[in-house]
C-alpha cells in the first residue's frame, strides 16, 4: 500500500540563496593571504654564494673601508733610513783616507833599515792600523827606483823623514826629501820629519828648518809623536 505522505521532487531540495554565496564567494577570493615572516637567517642563508670576481656592493664596501684602514704604501728601495743618515757623517769623514793607497811613506837610509822597520811595525800594529810603505819591501819587483819612489810619495797622505846620520850622507835621502816637499812645499802637516837619538840640532837640514821635527830622543823613540801626527792629518781630510 503507498503511502500517504508525499515526497518532495528532486528539484525542489532547499538551497541557500545564489545572492548570499555570490557574496560570501567574493569576500573569500578578496582576502590577501597571510605573509610569513622571513628571519635574517633564512635570508642570509638563502642567499647564493658570493664569487670572488663579483664585484662588492656599496654598502659592504663603504663599511669596510671604514673598519680597516688602508694599507700604506710600500717602501722604496733605496730610500736612506735614520741608522743610515746618522752614520753617512763618519763615512764620508774618513772617505778622503781611502783615496790614497797609503796613509804613510817611510823614508830611509839603507843602514836605517831596522829602524824603519820598527817604526812601521809600530804604525801598523796601532789600532788605527796605518797603511805604511816601506820602499825595499813595497816597491814593485823591475819597477825604475825613481818612479816607485814617486810613485809612493803621490799615492800616499803623509810622508815620514827618517833623518839619521846616514840619511844625512846618503844622495838618495836628499832627494827623497826634496821630492817630498815639492809635492808639499807647504807641508801643511803632510812632511813629518823624525830627528833620530844621537843628532844634534845643528844638523837638522836647512830645508826643514820651517818646519817642526819629531825629537826621537824619548823613551819610544818619538815613535808615539809620528803616529798621532799621521791621525792628525787623516781626520782633518774631508
Amino acid at each position: 500500500m503507498a503511502s500517504s505522505t508525499p515526497f518532495p521532487a528532486s528539484g525542489s531540495r532547499s538551497k541557500k540563496p545564489l545572492g548570499k554565496m555570490a557574496g560570501w564567494l567574493r569576500q573569500a577570493l578578496s582576502k590577501k593571504p597571510k605573509e610569513m615572516p622571513v628571519s635574517q637567517e633564512t635570508t642570509s642563508s638563502d642567499a647564493p654564494p658570493r664569487s670572488s670576481d663579483d664585484p662588492p656592493s656599496p654598502g659592504l664596501s663603504s663599511a669596510a673601508s671604514a673598519e680597516s684602514p688602508a694599507d700604506p704604501p710600500p717602501a722604496q728601495e733605496g730610500t736612506p733610513s735614520s741608522s743610515s743618515s746618522g752614520g753617512g757623517a763618519a763615512s764620508s769623514s774618513s772617505s778622503g783616507r781611502w783615496s790614497r793607497d797609503y796613509d804613510v811613506c817611510v823614508c830611509h837610509s839603507e843602514e836605517d833599515l831596522a829602524a824603519a822597520q820598527e817604526l812601521v811595525a809600530y804604525l801598523e800594529d796601532s789600532p788605527a792600523s796605518l797603511r805604511c810603505f816601506l820602499q825595499l819591501r813595497d816597491s814593485a819587483p823591475g819597477g825604475a827606483i825613481v818612479s816607485e819612489l814617486c810613485r809612493a810619495l803621490d799615492s800616499s797622505h803623509c810622508r815620514v823623514l827618517f833623518i839619521t846620520p846616514g840619511f844625512l850622507r846618503d844622495q838618495w835621502c836628499r832627494y827623497q826629501m826634496l821630492q817630498a816637499l815639492s809635492q808639499a812645499p807647504g807641508s801643511e802637516g803632510r812632511t813629518i820629519p823624525l830627528l833620530a837619538a844621537g843628532l844634534a840640532r845643528a844638523a837638522y837640514p836647512a830645508e826643514l828648518r820651517f818646519m817642526y821635527f819629531v825629537d826621537g830622543r824619548g823613551p819610544d823613540q818619538g815613535f808615539r809623536q809620528v803616529k798621532e801626527a799621521i791621525m792628525r792629518y787623516l781626520q782633518n781630510l774631508s
